[in-house]
């Protein structure tokens, strides 16, 4: 399509398409397909060698068969990538990778017993028969021609393109290999009856003619295709936790019609049908309980670590696992609507960005085949012109294009992220892409919010004062049932905390109920007149009662009177609770180097109550949203790295100015679409474990970067100078590559020290009820999927 075929729009949303690469094998591969998508006007594209995909930005009138025919013609195969949710059941794709790692299995074992008796007969003079060299000669013919086409082939199509990747390192050395022995056999005189030949780890100035260079024509297909065999293992290893979490939905659902059930598949179920879950059994989608009462096991999902009592209206998530009873659920959402789906795919989008320092990385491998040619032609010369045999020349030629390596210089840092981004997922932390990762790890100040941040931002009742001669319970059983029927937030308090300390969880009935706006409520219960709100003006309170009530202001907390029979009995205090995991982040942080800062918008004592309870020293209170943007910016400009972590709308414009945004996962979508990072789990101890993580992260890319330069560094001096036979060349190159990758799968094992977390091989654990998981999750993922 030419710029007169397409339509002219201004400001034309683009579209983002997924496409499945096969065929790449190095950096430079990543670099041929992002430059040939990128020609395509108003088309750009991010390629991960790790996952070997493809994230296109482009215009609508870009087809995505344009874009699939683009990767084609520079030689790589393209398919639409299926999503998430749906790549665990797809079957047929299943079947397909099983049927191709088949196959190069079967490959690598006919490489493998072809290649074995010539690299032994090779190797051993004492072990070389009469005519020993022509049965080498045979067996080599096959795995040069076919066991070797894969890297012929791909070498073939990268020069059609004017382009050189590791496939033409290898089909080179392969080729140069065979070539001379072919020479050497037919007209060097080394096809001779009788013929012996040494071997040696370098090259030896011997007779040109007389030496055979098959041990390194079959070596080099064998050991390559041994490493990227383990090397493919190792990648599908590093992408475990995101299947897992892709995975953990169940395949059927026994759903309720009437009086009768009958089971189906999962991808049948429809929002409003109700569905049977028993002891043992996965919670097949988002649902409300409509009957029964159970624990879930949320372990899998959310790394919960003890079950979550259930029962009616209570909010479920798909993947739970029902450790109880039998429950009744009405389906709310299903297939790509569920949390779990929607937060598969964000972290699935996260792995499809790339860190600046990637970008860097993938620019160096990109110039480093040609390089290496260029370099193995000019050790050819000089070993030539030095006067050298010309088997030395070919010797070293051959083990500088075999042992240079730029697939570890490729994989070093994606195969990192890929593994950190799926482990952030399963402690509860979504990245929203590499560059977090990269902030994250420069933070020195975080600025925390307090409701619903530091604190639950839900009231709950906190203390119980009564007069002398007063059971507290009955005193609470009382208040509960007249607040029973209030809507608001300190009567729900009320009621929450006498319905729990009920027997049964039941309240006595309230006659005569009657709610006074600013005053409080009245009611009778059990034949008692009961009156909670604020002390009438000609009431006395008793001492004690007194004391509890002025404790209650000091601590900026809110506190009702209890009066039964017009008599004052009981104080009720009530207050936005701080999280369980608020101090030990705090504290957890502040050994980790980075400094604590609350700005709020409450009150002074508010603010200064909570600051003490978690340990932080500076606090800025009665902060307007404006204010906490310029306390933001002010830092910054101190030359601080900060991080913002709020939960409601007026921490939005403070969590984009940031260096770094961290949203909880039950706030609001609009600070959750500001955030670089959002907590799912609403646990601050999340924080500790993301910054621990990032800092993992980054030495293992630190490690795998130095392994990849210094490899190459030191291997490709050794084999110009002729110190590195192409056998142990192959070797060398093929372990980088999984070495680098494996280091990277350390990170798998990666288990957070400090309390609420219980292993490397189980997600994190945090304390709260079950309903506000379900929301934080909804939302989290709502807002993310938005701003994508």
């Amino acid at each position: 399509m030419t710029s007169r075929d397409r339509p002219e729009l201004v400001d034309e949303p683009l579209v983002i398409t997924d496409l499945l690469v096969g065929g790449m094998t190095c950096a430079a591969c990543v670099a041929r397909v992002e430059k040939k998508l990128g020609r395509v006007e108003g088309v750009t594209a991010t390629v991960n060698l790790a996952t070997g995909r493809a994230r296109v930005s482009h215009p609508a009138w870009v087809a995505v068969e344009r874009l699939i025919s683009v990767v084609e013609s520079a030689g790589y195969s393209a398919e639409l990538r299926p999503p998430p949710e749906e790549q665990h059941a797809d079957a047929a794709l299943g079947q397909q990778l099983a049927g191709a790692r088949i196959s190069d299995r079967s490959r690598l074992l006919i490489t493998a017993l072809l290649s074995l008796p010539v690299l032994l007969v090779s190797m051993v003079p004492s072990l070389q028969f009469t005519y020993w060299q022509w049965v080498c000669f045979n067996l080599a013919v096959p795995v040069v021609g076919w066991s070797a086409w894969s890297f012929h082939e791909r070498a073939l199509v990268g020069l059609r393109h004017a382009t050189a990747t590791m496939d033409t390192l290898v089909s080179l050395g392969v080729l140069a290999s065979f070539v001379w022995s072919t020479y050497a056999l037919c007209f060097g005189g080394a096809g001779q009856p009788g013929m012996r030949m040494p071997f040696s780890l370098v090259s030896e100035a011997g007779s040109a003619s007389a030496h055979l260079y098959l041990e390194a024509a079959v070596s080099v297909p064998l050991f390559v295709l041994v490493g990227r065999h383990l090397e493919e293992r190792a990648k599908r290893g590093a992408g475990s936790a995101l299947r897992a979490l892709a995975e953990l939905g169940s395949r059927d659902v026994e759903v309720r019609e009437g009086d009768q059930s009958r089971r189906i598949e999962v991808s049948a179920l429809r929002v409003g049908q109700e569905f049977l879950i028993r002891p043992g059994e996965k919670v097949a989608t988002d649902g409300v309980v409509i009957a029964g009462g159970s624990a879930l096991d949320l372990s899998l999902v959310t790394g919960e670590s003890v079950p979550v009592e259930v029962g009616p209206d209570s909010a479920v998530v798909g993947g739970a696992v029902n450790a109880g009873g039998l429950l009744v659920v009405r389906a709310t959402a299903v297939g790509a609507d569920t949390q779990l789906a929607r937060i598969t795919q964000l972290v699935s989008d996260a792995q499809a960005g790339k860190a600046r320092i990637q970008r860097l990385a993938d620019t160096a491998a990109g110039v480093f085949v040609p390089a290496i040619v260029t370099v193995a032609c000019t050790v050819l010369g000089f070993w030539l012109g030095a006067g050298a045999d010309t088997s030395a020349a070919v010797t070293a030629a051959v083990a500088v294009l075999v042992v240079a390596c730029p697939c570890a210089l490729g994989l070093a840092i994606p195969t990192a992220f890929l593994v950190a981004s799926g482990r952030g997922a399963q402690l509860g932390v979504l990245l929203r892409g590499p560059e977090a990762l990269e902030r994250l790890r420069r933070i020195d100040t975080v600025v925390f919010d307090k409701t619903g941040t530091l604190t639950t931002g839900r009231m709950t009742l906190t203390d119980i004062s009564v007069v002398a001669g007063e059971d507290a319970d009955a005193i609470l059983h009382l208040a509960g049932a007249v607040e029973y029927g209030s809507e608001h937030p300190i009567g729900r308090a009320v009621a929450s905390a006498a319905c729990q300390a009920a027997v049964g969880g039941q309240l006595p009935p309230v006659e005569d109920f009657r709610a006074v706006p600013g005053v409080g409520v009245h009611g009778r219960v059990d034949g008692h007149e009961v009156v909670i709100g604020r002390p009438r003006a000609d009431a006395l309170l008793p001492d004690s009662l007194q004391q509890a009530w002025d404790l209650a202001r000091a601590c900026a907390r809110t506190a009702v009177a209890v009066e039964r029979d017009g008599r004052p009995v009981g104080i009720l205090t009530v207050g936005d609770t701080v999280r369980p995991s608020s101090y030990s982040a705090v504290r957890h942080l502040r050994k980790l180097g980075i400094e604590s800062i609350l700005v709020t918008g409450d009150g002074a004592a508010a603010a200064h109550a909570v600051a003490e309870q978690v340990g932080i020293s500076e606090v800025h209170a009665e902060v307007t949203p404006e204010g906490k943007t310029a306390i933001v910016a002010r830092l910054r400009d101190e030359g601080r790295r900060v991080a913002v972590i709020g939960d409601g709308v007026n921490d939005a414009a403070a969590l984009a100015c940031a260096d770094l945004g961290i949203a909880m996962g039950g706030g609001t979508d609009v600070a959750i679409g500001a955030a670089d990072i959002t907590l799912v789990r609403e646990d601050l101890q999340a924080v500790v474990a993301a910054v621990q993580l990032t800092r993992r992260t980054l030495g293992t890319i630190r490690v795998n970067l130095a392994w990849a330069f210094g490899y190459n560094v030191v291997t490709v001096p050794l084999a110009a100078t002729g110190w590195l036979n192409p056998m142990f060349a192959a070797v060398a190159m093929s372990a980088s590559s999984v070495l680098v990758v494996a280091n990277s799968l350390r990170l798998r094992a990666y288990s957070p020290s400090g309390p609420g977390y219980r292993s490397a091989s189980a997600f994190a654990s945090t304390d709260k009820s079950g309903p506000t998981w379900s929301a934080a999750y909804s939302s989290t993922a709502a807002s993310l999927e938005e701003t994508r």
